[in-house]
């Protein structure tokens, strides 16, 4: 990622860092920042023995939108070490200088210790490096440290999504019996409240968050030792397919149930929720997971001479 600063002397307008941004040098576009990030890879059912993985999504990201017909919204850090906290209203890095200049410092252009603070704000031009300089404002930029905490509230809007465990739909039916080597279908109901989409939102000090759920992949943990993953909620299984295997999530057992506990297979069905939240130009995604289980019986076919 190319970086830079703002020239010295491009103060804001009227102090206010969401009031039109950080001025450019006469002659040249507003300023901002170019990045192009990673991608990520897709999935598709599998099986054998695994385990139903998780965590949190990392640090999170923060939008910036190019000069027109210069590219498509960008992502970077919301917060760098080097730079500070990226102003979203401005596309610009803001960090407050630590410690503040002396009263008499020119820098505060007429305004005073405590009336406000002095930052160093940075920007990039077309990839470019421009010198750097000091600005004043009355209030930190939105997001910034000490401001409000757009990651706290994901989580309050996450919360407040009903996200369900899996209702689950499996051939054979708890209470019935299945054969070792013949198909088993595996499916969950797709409905809102346990698959998605599900939306929430959470407010504070003028900063909306909205949280959007969407469940990812069900792994299917057999009771056997071996697991399934389906990247979709599986085929509910009907009289009419006979012996046919299914077609997007399914699973053969090699032994009987009767070793188990109760005779039973205890099987698992995990629902991985992404969470993925937005406000005040940033952006970010929380990973959490439901789980259901159900017991089936599984049995050997007998042969009659």
């Amino acid at each position: 990622m190319t970086m830079a600063a703002l020239i010295p002397g491009a103060a804001m307008a009227d102090g206010s860092p969401g009031s039109g941004g950080v001025n450019c040098p006469p002659g040249l576009p507003n300023c901002y920042v170019h990045v192009t990030g990673p991608g990520s890879g897709g999935g598709s059912q599998k099986s054998g023995g695994g385990s139903t993985g998780g965590g949190g999504g990392g640090a999170a990201t923060c939008t910036m939108n190019p000069p027109s017909g210069d590219g498509s919204a960008q992502t970077v850090p919301c917060y760098r070490s080097d730079l500070g906290w990226f102003n979203s209203q401005d596309n610009c890095y803001w960090q407050r200088d630590d410690p503040q200049p002396a009263a008499n410092d020119p820098a505060w252009n007429g305004h005073k210790p405590g009336d406000g603070a002095l930052y160093n704000v940075s920007c990039t031009y077309n990839g470019g490096q421009i010198n750097g300089g000091t600005t004043w404002a009355q209030n930190p930029p939105p997001g910034m440290g000490g401001g409000v905490n757009v990651a706290q509230l994901a989580q309050q809007a996450m919360k407040k999504l009903p996200l369900l465990p899996p209702q689950i739909d499996i051939n054979p039916q708890p209470g019935g019996k299945g054969l070792v080597g013949m198909p088993v279908w595996m499916a969950v109901t797709r409905t809102a409240g346990d698959w998605g989409p599900q939306t929430a939102s959470a407010s504070a000090g003028g900063v909306t968050v909205t949280a959007t759920g969407t469940v990812q992949q069900v792994v299917w943990s057999m009771g056997d030792g071996q697991s399934v993953t389906c990247t979709g909620p599986g085929t509910p299984y009907n009289p009419s397919y006979g012996k046919a295997s299914s077609p997007d999530c399914g699973y053969s057992y090699a032994q009987d149930s009767s070793t188990q506990p109760g005779g039973k297979y205890t099987v698992s069905a995990t629902a991985t929720w992404d969470v993925r939240w937005a406000g005040a130009g940033q952006q970010g995604d929380i990973t959490t997971s439901r789980t259901s289980t159900v017991q089936i019986t599984i049995t050997q076919l007998q042969v009659v001479n």
